[in-house]
């Protein structure tokens, strides 16, 4: 496992399979070729040891290597066979049906169903590797396959014993007394119920999620078996189906939570039951109960099911059959002939084709509830295997593996009568002599060091042990391990192996069992009964025990103790007075029910130390005592020589055998604290002699840490490999194991091995010597430290071992620091609660310090090597030992973190050191043993003081190294603000510098005296300080490296600081010159821009605007001044470019040209003879000596140079600084230009224009390049803001565009008409007032009427008559409307009036404007409500009413900038102000005046002179009444009747002979209308007649012919009178001073 050779642990050679749907599936995930060497456990090598991520998988064959990486990392996704697709495959027209369906939560493509992912792996892994994958499995609370389907049909399926063997987990049922603890076992052979669930037909509902569901409630996501909603579970299976899975279900002790009340195993058999009936016969006979899902039966499934009920115990039928073929079906589930034919009771028949999953989850949890614990039997899967074999199945425990099993009981014989005893008996080499022999060693390393001589005594008495050893004989057992370790058969030495692991860990636990139970008897005597004590109880603490996390796997006492072993009164170490003590301090324990279901001991979770448990048994057995008996065995023929067989001399070949298939190697006895010298040498160097002598650099990892930090667990997690679990103190050593470095990996580490050491047992109790337990683990500790390259400081979270192990830990850090170089050190927290926290910060602060002084006592060469102690949480499981409990979500992850930061620790390995080879390795192990053993250190190894005082003086320091920090912050902050307080004098480089020198000196002088103030502090420190004055030299040297790095990192930290803090103030400064620059440019842009807009009404697009920017663009650049670059010369990039370019033209022998380039050039280019080849030169020689050819070359060289000068233009433009790809990019153009001319000419005319241009381009691209080199930052930051201002420059023409046209909108909507309604609203009113002022015919109604009929008779037209007298309404306000007409035709003050009126409201507006601005700024997320109240201002100071319907709607409700609007509209305001009074004072059409004019002149008008409405009702003369409301009405004018067309008030013309009748119409009006009056006394007179009497004599046969009758007869006097009389008649009516 931990070194991958080519020869692997697999089985025997299989046949190849036939060819078939199975073949193809490996053949897909590229298994195929494991069908005959299976993958073994030193696969994970590769697969996942040294993956620092967790890689999604991209085609099929990717899936086993994910599932198994995955699965170490106990990651939930293990099963997913989801791979990530490959963008840049064209199709899938090659793919099968399943490839192309799509899943995966959208990320991926499910190719394969999940089972046959696990079950293909399963199929190609050995035993090993599957037992391995199962309990990984099993903590992933996935199901395990319990039968494995053959890839060949025709072969039996396989039953997997094995690989359950080493699922171990922890429960309570609830019959189990409080006293006895938490059960814990081996799943394999420990009895409980088992039901198996079979499917029979085509069901409705997955059989796999109702499973779910019944193992882990309703409400619990937990998925153990794949079902079809997962990924991949919907496709087909094409390799599983035949697959049997089991999973389990594992109380807590929690009744109310609790689904089951003892521990269940669930089978599932994949696929219909009726093609796999010998795995359903297993099923049937093996298991307590068979629950069947049925579907639609068919005559063989129903025969096939009667079988099932007289093989089980317990059927249990659940009908899944669809009701309509139900009716179909001729043998129906439900038919009432078969359901007595079964003879099941009510209870045992489910009916659930109308539930959903949930529901018959529900339904069948209930009935097993109801059928445990007493009506199932309990049953084992090792009796389940052995009825596989009687039935026809395979079992995977093979001859080798039973002879394994025989031999491990036969070396084993004995050890039931105890552990002590068999020990003593069969490993006398543990016992007391190694531990006397290596007291007596360090006796005399102590007294050679001090340079005493070697004590007689203690080399008698090393001799008399040597003497009793010498007659050392292997003991039975050790012959038959060591024989069985000998074997060839490397695949039955790998069983023994485990077998004995797992039996000597399954009689552990029998062990505790039983000691618990004798425990809590004779607790229970001690006390009296707990029952009568209860209430005591309630109120006791229970102080012995410290939180744990939830997967302790072994119950424990106290801490220091963890593993509980059993109590015999054959065993007499333990006297009655020890365990009444162990008793009184754990008869305070009171059980409870916690709150995540579990039961807990005043607070304390199931899995935690139980109060009531045993004390722990200190001679407890595990394979690492065989191993260490095996080295002692080969020590003691060193000391004794001639005493080893030849097996003997063999076993170091054996143990570096071991070591290379991933067996730990002790180096050394943590009991004895002895190191085997010999052993450890000579297995070295058979390491040194099979490995290549070109790969043995080395590199050492450790892992430090307490017996309950689970060491040996966590680098299982991180790289596979196994240690010895010491679930309390089983093993205490130092072992090591060697993993061989990658390819990869070997140049980053500079290594080829590397050694994994696990400390095992710190802290713990000692079998052998308890006294000496404090200097034991010291020694084990600072042997550990002294040989690593990279720590792991592994931080259990029992608080109560803290300080222990704290000091331990700080000891040997101190101690190696002292001896040697201090490795790097890394922290792994196993929680984040508040201890842990303070753990870690602790030994973070100390292992920084130290590592610090370390690094400043190397070499100068070495001392830039910067390590960081990185502090990684990951939170378990280490040793999942129970099922119920889910791992963390973050613990993939975690564990991939803590792996890289090793990796980052041996990676700065590195740099700081050369990795040492075997030799040397083995070198530096026998100096740091010579150190512990003479104690050549100032911290002695029973100190228990030191580490906590020189922990205060770390805090301490810290606290002293913040507040330096403080200060040191504080002055920086001065510091940058003098610099900023330069503001423009920065750019000034001589400024700059002077300041940053005077910086510099302050800030040297500033650290120094921080520095000085923190020694004082340090020595005051430690001349108090009682113990740390002791040894002032060493702690002195370690708090001074650490000020002088604090010191030479403060420094240039400062200095970087204030270069970068110049360099941003010079940046920021001339960022802040060059937006001023852009944004005056585009401020004149915008400007023009917004009044092309304006005056156009067109909106430019982006594409127009992006130009625009442009232009202001380039014109800010090129007024913009950079800072001049100081020494920084191109000609050196622009020759080694030109140099490449002639290296690949083939133009070696030109090179020496290049020197010219960088001279300054007096000449243009000359084209010379020798540029041309000799026969080119003879051929044109006779012609015109050559100069035709001369002048094309020419030519072609002049174009060649104008385009290299448009070149240099176009890239001058550019605001960016030079490149090397310039002169590339030119280079290019030169050679395309002249493979485009047909000459005959040579390279040297290639390479002369070039070096030519590039001389030139030389000093072009010099000045750009001096232009922006030292503003390269900021020039790359502009270039990048490029975008942003482009993007700023549209938004302010959009917004100050949209602000105008708003205005726009706003003066036109409203303002205009408001203006106008302002001015035209009082017009007409104002014409009629002129017109009345100076016409007095509009004084009165009679005046009017007067004016009337004076106008008419002077105008002597007949058609106006009649329309007089037949419309007088409409004649009066035609009349009207002429005057109208004619007077505006001749006025001239109405422009002068209307301009006075647009001032007023022009004020008014602008008084409102004013107003809404006093109180308002800046930019308005909506302008509409301002507006609303400016036409309200306006509504009230102008008395107009203002139309506010348009600002309703999106157009008014934007963000602007109130101030620019305001802008914009006074601005428009004033325009409409001049385009009015321009319009005033031009000629106006009436008619368009007229009509713009709310209230018309001639209304008004003819409502003053409009008079009575009513008419005579004779003669329709109007009533000249002007009193308002009188009743009388009366007219001063009667009409003639032959005036008047025929009705039914006057008789017919022709009728009328009587000139005084035709006068006389009215003369009865009174009597026949009381409310008219006449106007006349005397109907003689004359008065008024005379107007109509004209009128009618004038147009007598007019009036006939228009009223169609006979002419009046007229008299003539009539005849004579004239038109003055008419006139005259008048004035005589209507009251004088009315006429007009």
């Amino acid at each position: 496992m931990s070194v991958k050779l080519s020869k692997r642990l697999s089985s025997k050679k299989k046949k190849p399979p036939k060819d078939n749907a199975q073949t193809e599936i490996l053949q897909k995930l590229g298994l195929e070729a494991y069908n005959t060497t299976p993958l073994d456990p030193a696969s994970i090598l590769d697969i996942s040891t040294w993956t620092l991520e967790d890689k999604a998988p991209l085609e099929l064959k990717d899936l086993p290597n994910a599932f198994l990486r995955r699965l170490w990392l106990l990651s939930q996704d293990a099963r997913s066979p989801c791979c990530k697709p490959r963008h840049d495959i064209p199709n899938n027209d090659n793919k099968s049906p399943e490839e192309k369906l799509n899943g995966c939560e959208g990320e991926g493509l499910c190719a394969i169903n999940s089972l046959d992912l696990v079950t293909s792996v399963f199929m190609s892994a050995n035993s090993f590797l599957q037992q391995e994958m199962t309990v990984r499995m099993v903590q992933c609370q996935f199901a395990v396959p319990l039968v494995l389907p053959k890839i060949d049909p025709v072969e039996p399926s396989h039953f997997l014993l094995w690989p359950l063997r080493s699922v171990l987990s922890q429960w309570r049922p609830h019959s189990l007394d409080t006293n006895k603890g938490v059960q814990q076992g081996n799943l394999a052979s420990t009895s409980m119920p088992m039901v198996s669930c079979v499917k029979l037909g085509r069901c409705s509902v997955s059989k796999s999620q109702v499973l779910n569901h019944v193992l882990n409630g309703l409400k619990s996501h937990r998925q153990i078996f794949v079902h079809r909603g997962m990924d991949g579970g919907q496709l087909p299976r094409r390799l599983s189906n035949g697959l049997v899975e089991i999973g389990w279900y594992l109380p807590c002790g929690d009744i109310d939570k609790d689904i089951f009340p003892v521990p269940v195993v669930i089978s599932n058999l994949r696929g219909d039951a009726s093609t796999h009936e010998k795995c359903l016969k297993l099923l049937c006979q093996a298991s307590s109960a068979v629950v069947v899902f049925c579907g639609d039966l068919r005559e063989k499934e129903k025969q096939l099911l009667l079988s099932c009920k007289n093989m089980a115990s317990k059927l249990i039928l659940i009908d899944l059959t669809d009701a309509e073929m139900k009716e179909k079906s001729t043998v129906g589930f439900v038919d009432q002939n078969l359901k007595e034919l079964m003879e099941l009771p009510e209870e045992s028949v489910l009916p659930g084709s109308n539930l959903t999953e949930e529901e018959v989850a529900d339904k069948l949890s209930k009935i097993l509830k109801g059928l445990l614990p007493d009506r199932l039997k309990f049953v084992t899967l090792e009796a389940a295997a052995k009825l596989a074999l009687e039935i026809g199945l395979s079992v995977d425990e093979g001859p080798v593996c039973k002879k394994v099993m025989a031999t491990v009981d036969e070396m084993l014989k004995g050890l039931d009568e105890g552990s002590a005893e068999f020990r003593m008996k069969q490993l006398p080499l543990q016992g007391p002599f190694w531990s006397k022999l290596a007291e007596l060693d360090k006796e005399e390393s102590k007294q050679r060091k001090e340079g005493k001589e070697i004590d007689p005594q203690l080399q008698k008495e090393k001799k008399d042990i040597m003497v009793q050893l010498s007659s050392y004989k292997m003991t039975p057992a050790m012959k038959i391990f060591t024989d069985a370790l000998f074997t060839k058969d490397k695949i039955e030495r790998t069983y023994f192996l485990t077998w004995l692991k797992l039996r000597l860990h399954l009689m552990l636990i029998e062990k505790q069992k039983s000691s618990q139970e004798s425990f809590a008897m004779l607790q229970t005597e001690k006390t009296g009964g707990m029952s009568e004590h209860l209430e005591e109880l309630e109120h006791g603490d229970c102080n012995s025990v410290a939180d744990s996390d939830s997967f302790c796997s072994v119950s424990t006492t106290d801490e220091k103790t963890e593993e509980q072993p059993e109590l015999q009164a054959s065993e007499k170490h333990s006297s009655d007075e020890e365990i009444s003590h162990q008793i009184s301090d754990d008869q305070s324990c009171h059980v409870d029910s916690g709150e995540n279901g579990t039961l807990r001991c005043k607070g304390k979770h199931l899995d935690q130390p139980d109060c009531t448990s045993a004390p722990p048994d200190l001679t407890s057995l595990a394979v690492e005592h065989f191993l260490r008996e095996m080295g002692l065995i080969f020590e003691l023929t060193h000391i004794s020589p001639g005493s080893g067989s030849q097996n003997v001399l063999g076993l170091p070949s054996l143990a570096t055998d071991l070591l290379l298939y991933g067996v730990p190697l002790e180096l050394m006895d943590g009991d004895a604290s002895n190191i085997p010298m010999c052993w450890l040498g000579c297995v070295f160097a058979e390491l040194k002699r099979r490995l290549p002598q070109d790969q043995l650099r080395t590199r050492v990892l450790t892992n430090l840490g307490a017996y309950h930090a689970r060491n040996a667990e966590v680098f299982s997690a991180l790289f596979g490999v196994k240690f010895s679990e010491s679930k309390g103190r089983l093993c205490k050593g130092v072992y090591m194991v060697a993993l061989c470095v990658p390819d990869d990996l070997k140049e980053e580490m500079e290594c080829d091995f590397l050694f994994i050491i696990d400390v095992e047992g710190l802290c713990s109790v000692s079998v052998d010597n308890t006294k000496n337990v404090w200097t034991h683990d010291n020694e084990m500790a600072t042997f550990a430290t002294g040989l690593s390259d990279v720590l792991l400081q592994n931080i259990s979270p029992h608080s109560d071992e803290f300080e222990t192990t704290f000091t331990v830990t700080v000891n040997a850090l101190l101690r190696t620091k002292e001896h040697g170089s201090l490795p790097i050190c890394q922290l792994l927290a196993q929680d984040e609660g508040l201890n842990s926290k303070l753990q870690t910060s602790q030994l973070s602060r100390i292992s920084e310090m130290l590592q610090t002084e370390s690094e400043y006592s190397e070499n100068a060469d070495n001392q830039n090597v910067k390590t960081t102690v990185c502090t990684t949480c990951v939170k378990g499981p280490w040793s999942n030992m129970s099922v119920f409990e889910l791992v963390d979500t973050q613990y993939s992850k975690a564990v991939l973190k803590l792996k890289e930061n090793l990796f980052e620790g041996l990676k700065s390995c590195a740099a700081k050191s050369t990795a040492s080879g075997l030799p040397e390795f083995m070198a530096h192990l026998c100096s740091v043993w010579d150190a512990v053993k003479s104690e050549s250190f100032s911290i002695g190894l029973k100190d228990t003081d030191i580490a906590l005082a020189f922990s205060l003086l770390c805090t301490e320091y810290s606290r002293w190294e913040g507040s330096f920090l403080e200060n040191m912050e504080s002055w920086l902050r001065r510091a940058s603000m003098k610099i900023c307080a330069t503001k423009a004098k920065a750019l000034d480089a001589a400024v700059e510098n002077d300041l940053l020198d005077e910086l510099k000196n302050e800030a040297q002088e500033e650290v120094k005296s921080e520095i000085n103030k923190m020694e004082s502090k340090v020595n005051t420190y430690l001349m108090e300080d009682d113990l740390l004055k002791m040894d002032t030299k060493l702690f002195r040297a370690i708090l001074m490296s650490n000020m002088v790095k604090l010191q030479n990192q403060m420094l240039e930290e400062i200095v970087q600081k204030l270069k970068a803090i110049t360099e941003n103030h010079c940046s920021l400064t001339q960022l802040n010159k060059f937006e001023s620059l852009l944004e005056e440019q585009q401020e004149f842009k915008l400007l023009a821009l917004v009044e092309t807009s304006k005056s156009t009404k067109i909106l430019l697009k982006d594409s127009e605007l992006e130009e625009e920017f442009e232009d202001v663009w380039s014109k800010t650049f090129s007024n913009f001044n950079f800072r001049p670059s100081e020494t920084d010369d191109i000609t050196a990039a622009v020759t080694d470019t030109l140099r490449q370019n002639l290296i690949s033209r083939g133009f070696q022998k030109h090179m020496k040209k290049l020197d010219t380039i960088g001279q300054n050039q007096t000449s243009g280019f000359q084209v010379y003879d020798e540029h041309f080849g000799y026969r080119s030169r003879l051929k044109h020689m006779f012609e015109d000596n050559n100069r035709q050819q001369r002048l094309e070359a020419q030519q072609t060289a002049s174009k060649i140079i104008d385009e290299y000068n448009h070149f240099v233009a176009d890239k001058c433009s550019i605001p960016a600084d030079f490149t090397c790809s310039y002169i590339v990019e030119l280079l290019e153009n030169i050679e395309k230009s002249l493979n485009e001319k047909s000459m005959d000419i040579r390279s040297a005319f290639e390479v002369d224009l070039k070096l030519y241009i590039c001389n030139a381009a030389c000093q072009d691209f010099q000045k750009l390049h001096d232009r922006f080199s030292k503003d390269r930052q900021l020039l790359t930051l502009i270039s990048a803001s490029k975008s942003k201002y482009l993007a700023e420059f549209i938004y302010y023409f959009r917004k100050r565009d949209q602000c105008q046209r708003m205005a726009q909108a706003f003066t036109s909507m409203v303002i205009k008409p408001t203006v106008l309604d302002y001015i035209n609203g009082p017009l007409g009113m104002h014409i009629a007032e002129e017109i009345k002022d100076k016409a007095i015919q509009y004084q009165s109604p009679q005046a009017f009427h007067q004016s009337l009929l004076e106008e008419l008779i002077k105008e002597d037209h007949f058609e106006s008559f009649v329309e007089y007298l037949l419309t007088y309404d409409d004649f009066r306000l035609r009349k009207i409307q002429e005057t109208v007409v004619a007077h505006l035709s001749e006025s001239t003050s109405l422009g002068k009036w209307k301009q006075q009126r647009l001032g007023e409201i022009v004020g008014k507006v602008a008084s409102a404007v004013s107003q809404i601005t006093e109180d308002t700024n800046g930019p308005l997320s909506d302008t509409k409500p301002l507006l609303e109240r400016m036409c309200l201002i306006l509504e009230r100071d102008a008395d107009v009413d203002v139309t506010r319907d348009s600002l309703n709607g999106p157009l008014f409700s934007i963000t602007t900038e109130w101030d620019r609007f305001v802008k914009c509209l006074m601005e428009l305001l004033a325009t409409l102000r001049l385009d009015l009074v321009q319009e005033f004072s031009q000629n106006v059409d009436i008619t368009e005046l007229l009509n713009c004019v709310p209230v018309q002149p001639h209304d008004c008008l003819f409502k003053r002179v409009k008079g009575c409405d009513k008419q005579c009702p004779l003669c329709r003369a109007p009533c000249e009444e002007e009193e308002l409301g009188h009743e009388i009405h009366k007219t001063l004018l009667h009409r003639p009747k032959s005036m008047l067309p025929y009705d039914s008030h006057s008789l017919p013309s022709s009728n009328i002979k009587d000139p005084q009748e035709i006068s006389m119409t009215c003369k009865d009006l009174h009597s026949l209308h009381p409310n008219w009056s006449n106007s006349y006394d005397d109907p003689n007179s004359q008065k008024g007649s005379n107007y109509w009497r004209y009128v009618l004599a004038r147009f007598n046969k007019r009036f006939a012919e228009e009223f169609n009758q006979e002419p009046a007869i007229i008299p003539e006097e009539w005849r004579k009178i004239t038109q003055e009389e008419a006139l005259d008649s008048l004035k005589e009516v209507f009251p004088k001073g009315e006429g007009c």
